[in-house]
């Protein structure tokens, strides 16, 4: 039941929210979302239709309320909290929003300035006081070509794509776009490639080209976008890696970061197998953290790589 404090406008509001995210919504499923009865959802409707909301009943055993298509749609009202919540969000995740060039920061600077005074005064001195450190490791894509491959995850339409690797390798590639994940300030396309009739991941920095077709495709329904990338980040790259360390598995696990590839246990040690697209990052940044005994078994890349380290830190040595 609703509580005493939040008024009917307030649950109205929330009731356009819940509209708003989905296509349609039973009178069950809106009673459930508001913590109120169905009689109650039902009220927030009228609410909302009084207020000249175009908010149509669909009848059948799938229908209940949704918003008629082309709505133009109220302006949207942020409380202090949240106003202040979405400027850390931005600048956490993109430090120089802090600049009006920035196409991040103009959009933010349109939010703030549509906000109420006092909240906006909030906001505004946030965005101009906080200072953020940019993280060295997020590389940010082309944001034509990420609009372009969100809206044909979202159509569930195939793409052209035009890939080129760090190592300066270039390829073109049909595949099905299932979707983007954003891992640690960086944005990858998780993907059935059908040049390698696998799934693929791929740097959306390194696209150079993305067209979408007319073909259409259907995505694993038990997709676990963020799982699968894990997955697959150390598949399919130009160098093999084969790896043998004489520790444990769960001892070596631990220290294994997936886009070094997959650990598999093998007798009284393990063994790890990945590929990459640059070798010399893998020896020195991730197997030479690794506090264990290894033995690189292939390939001929990785091993001319780890000989490379191994020198320089000996010549490092030499009296």
């Amino acid at each position: 039941m609703p509580t005493d404090d939040v008024s009917p406008t307030a649950r109205a509001l929330r009731a356009l929210e819940v509209l708003q995210a989905r296509s349609t919504v039973t009178a069950g499923q809106l009673a459930e979302r508001l913590g109120v009865t169905e009689r109650a959802a039902r009220r927030y409707v009228g609410i909302l239709r009084e207020a000249g909301i175009p908010v149509e009943s669909v009848r059948g055993p799938h229908g209940g309320y949704r918003l008629r298509r082309g709505t133009r749609l109220p302006p949207v009202v942020f409380t202090q909290a949240e106003a202040l919540g979405l400027v850390m969000a931005v600048l956490d995740g993109r430090p120089d929003a802090v600049d009006g060039g920035d196409p991040a920061g103009s959009a933010l600077g349109k939010v703030i300035q549509a906000l109420p005074e006092g909240v906006g005064r909030q906001a505004a001195a946030l965005r101009e006081h906080a200072s953020a450190a940019p993280d060295r490791y997020s590389i940010r894509p082309d944001p034509a070509r990420t609009s372009a491959l969100v809206a044909a995850v979202a159509a569930r339409r195939r793409v052209l794509i035009t890939y080129r690797s760090q190592a300066g390798n270039e390829w073109d590639a049909e595949v099905d776009p299932w979707a983007v994940v954003v891992r640690y300030g960086r944005w990858y396309l998780l993907c059935h490639s059908h040049r390698a009739n696998a799934v693929r991941t791929y740097r959306l920095d390194r696209l150079r080209a993305v067209r979408q077709t007319a073909h259409g495709f259907e995505p694993p329904e038990d997709l676990d976008p963020v799982a699968a990338l894990e997955e697959n980040l150390g598949v399919g790259w130009e160098f093999p890696a084969r790896v043998v360390f004489d520790a444990p598995f769960a001892e070596v696990a631990p220290w294994i970061r997936p886009p070094m590839g997959r650990l598999e246990p093998s007798g009284s040690g393990c063994v790890l197998i990945g590929s990459t697209s640059n070798p010399a990052m893998y020896a020195q940044e991730w197997l030479s953290i690794v506090p264990f005994g290894f033995r690189v078994e292939g390939g001929q890349e990785l091993r001319d790589a780890v000989a490379a380290v191994a020198a320089r830190f000996a010549a490092a040595l030499a009296v």
